[in-house]
């Protein structure tokens, strides 16, 4: 009698890692700024704007450049991500150079043409997305540097209150100045913060999961436990207070309560963040001179602060009229008129030009182009295989959204200004740099859920034995 033995070793099937349907995106996510672009020139002069080749060779050639590098080092990684980012970027492009060319801009003293140093911002964003990817093989790495990215964040913070380099841009402190270059830390602080309140929670949040009592149907959480959001709550007033900066503060507390909501399941967190964040916003604009004046642009544009010639209502009036005249699919690229609004018409307020020039259409179509970045920062938490993974990727999706609803928001008339920029659309290296790094981790934290898991190593069960009789 011989025994013949056979072990059969069954892997993993394959996942597919998605990359030529990125690729095809891309290419649409190139095509479509460029036709953009051409309409514009053409709404304008009548003729093929000669930087049009150019434009789009180096697009293409950013986005080649960031498709080749996912393609190798983050191979599962989410489709969409990149592409929706740079169709947004390209689209900022265009509508930032549209601004350029308007006559009443050049005419004015505080403008300056930024879509030569927005593409140069966007190629420098894209070698920060690039090299987290090269960087940062695993995520949790960065679970080990958690007190430590709470310090780096509040030195960032600190930094514009710093006399000699912070500096006071129309009336909020939130820019450093390092000889003819600004930096607006804040932007990269929502990252590295964003670390800290992933690594954080990850440990605390069965202890801030734990009610004390009942109260109109919400479970309150201990007193002992009040000192997270209270500390937090705290350092945003702060910010609010010495840089006049109501939408970083709102940014950082709003980011906080909705990962201490994601890590906790306790809806009471989400009550208490909200009404702490509309008594702290409340209190401090009743002694803050300059988010008074945002507050009356709010309440009423075109009232007494109009006729008393305050800049933030005539602004404010002008870009509600930009959206007016837009109507339901506007009045076309490079045929609006939103650069009345002035010096801020390609940055906080360049929103008003897609209301003005692409209707209401365009603007849905924008804001679900950014709705479908949340959404997929929310599957990548939902497929994350660690809770830091899971938490990073909230903290980092939320703070996108609420950057979105702040800016749009305010730009709409729905809430009070706050001085921040729309993600990859206005002008301004700080914002589109760390956006592209956000977008960056991002992807490493999907390439790491969506990656096939290896193989078990082969049972004894696995083995098949069979009897060969003579």
């Amino acid at each position: 009698m011989s025994v013949v033995t056979n072990t059969t070793t069954i892997g993993a099937i394959e996942a597919p890692s998605r990359r030529n349907t990125e690729l095809v995106l891309l290419a649409f996510a190139v095509v479509i700024p460029v036709f953009a672009y051409l309409n514009v020139g053409l709404a304008l002069d009548g003729q093929v704007p000669t930087g049009m080749l150019g434009y789009g060779l180096g697009l293409g050639l950013l986005a080649g450049v960031a498709h080749l590098v996912v393609r190798k080092f983050a191979k599962y990684a989410d489709p969409l991500l990149l592409p929706l980012a740079t169709l947004l970027n390209g689209l900022g492009l265009v509508l930032i150079w549209r601004l350029d060319q308007s006559p009443r801009l050049s005419a004015r003293n505080d403008f300056a043409p930024q879509a030569t140093n927005q593409l140069m911002y966007s190629a420098l964003g894209i070698a920060l997305f690039v090299g987290v990817l090269l960087l940062l093989k695993d995520h949790r790495v960065l679970q080990r540097f958690t007190y430590i990215s709470m310090v780096a964040s509040l030195v960032l913070l600190i930094l514009p209150i710093v006399p000699g380099l912070g500096a006071d841009v129309f009336g909020a402190r939130i820019w450093i100045r390092v000889g003819p270059f600004s930096i607006q830390p804040g932007e990269f602080a929502k990252i590295v913060i964003a670390v800290f309140f992933s690594g954080y929670l990850m440990v605390k949040r069965d202890a801030l999961a734990l009610a004390s009592r009942r109260f109109m149907g919400l479970y309150l959480p201990r007193g002992r436990d009040l000192g997270p959001i209270l500390t937090i709550w705290a350092v945003s007033l702060l910010i609010l207070v010495f840089e006049n900066d109501l939408g970083t503060s709102l940014l950082f507390f709003g980011m906080f309560v909705i990962m201490l909501y994601v890590a906790t399941e306790r809806t009471s967190w989400i009550v208490i963040g909200l009404l702490m964040s509309v008594g702290g916003a409340v209190g401090v604009a009743s002694f803050a001179g300059h988010v008074q004046a945002r507050v009356a642009a709010w309440q009423d544009p075109f009232g007494a602060c109009y006729e008393q010639e305050s800049a933030a209502c005539q602004q404010m009036a002008q870009v509600l009229m930009s959206f007016g005249s837009g109507g339901t699919l506007g009045t076309g690229l490079g045929q609006g008129d939103s650069d009345l609004i002035g010096f801020a018409a390609n940055s906080d307020f360049i929103f008003a030009t897609v209301g003005e020039e692409l209707g209401l259409a365009g603007v849905m179509a924008f804001l679900l182009l950014y709705g479908l970045i949340i959404e997929r920062g929310i599957r990548t938490a939902l497929a994350a295989r660690d809770p830091f993974g899971k938490l990073f990727a909230v903290g980092l999706s939320g703070a996108f959204a609420l950057q979105v609803f702040v800016v749009a928001g305010g730009v709409m008339g729905l809430i009070p200004l706050t001085g921040m920029t729309m993600p990859f659309l206005a002008a301004g290296g700080s914002s589109v740099i760390a956006n592209w790094a956000l977008i960056g981790i991002l992807i490493r934290i999907s390439d790491t859920a969506r990656r096939p898991a290896p193989s078990p190593a082969p049972s004894p069960d696995a083995e098949m034995t069979q009897v060969v009789r003579p």
